[in-house]
């Protein structure tokens, strides 16, 4: 009994004690930009390491040992929103400071960073204060519960960042006689930036599904309050969450370009990647709310605001990008005899491709449940731009081995506008498949992060775009009515 009791009191202290020791970590930090003390960034390091291992296991010790506190867990989303209002304001104005005190000749890439960090920390205060605003709205209305799966993906992916951008913001290099935990901080406050943007990509892309994933859970109750039974108004403020998840599709795109441009064709690949995400999120949301079937007086229109809105997005995020990226990568090639090619038409050829691909899809009244006709937008652009990522280590190995891989570069890009646009073969919906399987889900994207972070990454994905190019080899034996399987929009 009397080791309950004592664990009973850790509860609070454990809820409790984290915004005292952000609050003393954020003035180590004051400290560290104005006298640039090793040892303060490492006690200012360890504090916010403690205060992460509080938020990794108080809600454990509240349901373990304080069941009946029901307080416990309104403090507990309360000390969450303060913490997170010291940590992430802070790592955004250290991330300026180190541009400024620390490395005055800092690269663009090094200053788009510190514009990213602060895009990151804004998103992270939207989304915990319109998160609080629609559970705290359901529960008033209908007693419906929080999302325990939300909770802890906030718990499990905020936390650590928020001690990483820490550690990056406010690096001060280890003495030689340091210590073992100042190593480690050493080393995580060093990595490249690289590594951080796709870090910081990954944590966005979760921040806007977990923003969806709220509106899908909570949005019925607030607009039974907002709408009074008035369908059409009903089904227009509905429309603005797919359409957004759109428009994060196009703007996704126009990111991978921009990437692209600084040589980071890892990070570009990752914003197609992501694209591809936003583009399967608009129209689940879209099914999940109802707004795929048309109201009675509106059964003839054939052409529909969203979805022209989604054919835009694709078009720039799977036809208009990949054929830019194309463009941009093999223009800057060190050999002549490859960047003085007139490489703009075999980019428009794809370009070209991928509209007519999208006007069939749009056009098609016998569509076969599960199944694209011809190879899909999506699948096309992740196909010509993964062999890019691998183009510049042959490029290191002399012009006998690049000038070879340039020219399938280019071979692929005009065989990934035929394939578009060969109907007669058929494609499996590898969304749908991957909703049937979650292994495969998970298989895939365990090995994905694990490469990312290697020389690697573009084998890996190239290596599984092509299986999925062979893939009707196998898949043409699958029934439509089981490929149909799942919740995800058939786009093309």
């Amino acid at each position: 009994m009397e080791k309950k009791n004592i664990l009973t009191t850790i509860t609070p202290f454990l809820v409790y004690g984290r915004p005292l020791l952000v609050f003393a970590g954020m003035l180590c930090a004051i400290a560290v930009m104005l006298n640039r003390s090793p040892l303060l960034y490492l006690v200012g390091t360890m504090l916010f390491f403690t205060s992460m291992v509080f938020d990794l296991v108080d809600g454990w010790f509240s349901a373990r040992f304080s069941p009946e506190i029901t307080f416990a867990e309104l403090a507990d989303r309360v000390m969450d929103r303060i913490v997170y209002s010291i940590v992430f304001p802070l790592v955004a104005v250290g991330s300026m400071w180190r541009l400024h005190y620390v490395i005055p000749e800092h690269s663009r890439l090094e200053l788009l960073h510190a514009v990213f960090v602060l895009i990151v920390c804004v998103t992270v205060l939207i989304r915990d204060n319109f998160a609080h605003f629609m559970r705290g709205f359901a529960m008033r209305q209908a007693g419906e519960p929080e999302l325990r799966e939300l909770t802890r993906l906030r718990t499990g992916v905020a936390a650590p960042l928020g001690l990483l951008l820490y550690l990056h913001a406010f690096h001060i290099p280890a003495p030689e006689a340091a210590s073992l935990f100042y190593k480690a901080a050493h080393w995580l406050g060093s990595l490249p930036v690289r590594d951080l943007f796709v870090i910081e990509i990954v944590f966005l892309i979760i921040n806007f599904g977990s923003i969806a994933v709220y509106c899908r859970k909570y949005g019925t109750y607030c607009l039974d309050v907002l709408c009074f039974g008035d369908i059409h108004l009903r089904r227009r403020i509905l429309s603005v969450f797919p359409n957004a998840l759109t428009v994060m599709n196009a703007m996704m795109g126009l990111m991978g370009v921009f990437f692209a441009y600084q040589n980071k064709m890892t990070e570009a690949y990752l914003f197609l990647i992501g694209a591809a995400v936003f583009d399967k999120l608009d129209g689940a949301i879209a099914r999940k709310l109802g707004l795929t079937e048309p109201l009675p007086e509106a059964q003839n229109r054939q052409v529909t605001f969203g979805g022209v809105m989604d054919d835009v997005a694709d078009a720039v995020s799977f036809c208009i990008a990949p054929g830019w990226i194309f463009y941009i990568c093999l223009s800057g090639s060190p050999n002549p005899a490859i960047s003085g090619l007139p490489l703009y038409i075999p980019a428009l050829i794809y370009v070209l491709s991928g509209f007519v691909r999208l006007g069939y899809f749009t056009l098609d009244r016998s569509p076969i449940p599960g199944f694209f006709k011809g190879l899909p937008t999506p699948a096309a652009a992740l196909f010509v731009v993964a062999p890019l990522l691998v183009l510049p280590h042959f490029n290191e190995a002399g012009a006998e081995w690049g000038s070879p891989a340039a020219w399938v570069s280019i071979g692929l890009m005009i065989a990934a506008g035929l394939l578009m646009n060969l109907y007669r073969i058929h494609y499996i919906h590898i969304g749908r498949f991957m909703d049937r399987n979650p292994w495969f889900t998970w298989t895939n994207l365990v090995l994905m992060l694990i490469f990312v972070f290697t020389p690697y990454f573009g084998y890996l994905v190239f290596l599984q775009m092509l299986l999925y190019l062979a893939s009707p080899l196998i898949t043409w034996r699958v029934e439509p009515q089981a490929a149909s399987m799942g919740g995800c929009k058939n786009n093309g």
